[in-house]
């Protein structure tokens, strides 16, 4: 089975991320998901990083994934 992975875009390309999806999640509840674990973190901490982010989304069985962002195709 292909891991179920999600982009989280940024408008800075070095803030672009790339986290794996746990198994037990469908694909149309896990970006309202992420989006809850992202929110709770900005409304805990107003000075938060990506770390903090990080940190959560791992808490919750996510996996962030090394990549290596190509070219552009715009």
């Amino acid at each position: 089975m292909q891991p179920k992975l999600m982009i989280l875009p940024a408008v800075d390309a070095n803030a672009i991320r790339l986290i794996r999806i746990p198994d037990d999640f469908e694909e149309h509840e896990v970006f309202r998901h992420v989006t809850g674990l992202i929110a709770k973190v900005e409304e805990g901490d107003s000075e938060y990083d990506w770390d903090d982010i990080a940190a959560e989304l791992e808490a919750h069985d996510f996996e962030l994934v090394d990549f290596i962002l190509g070219p552009s195709l715009d």
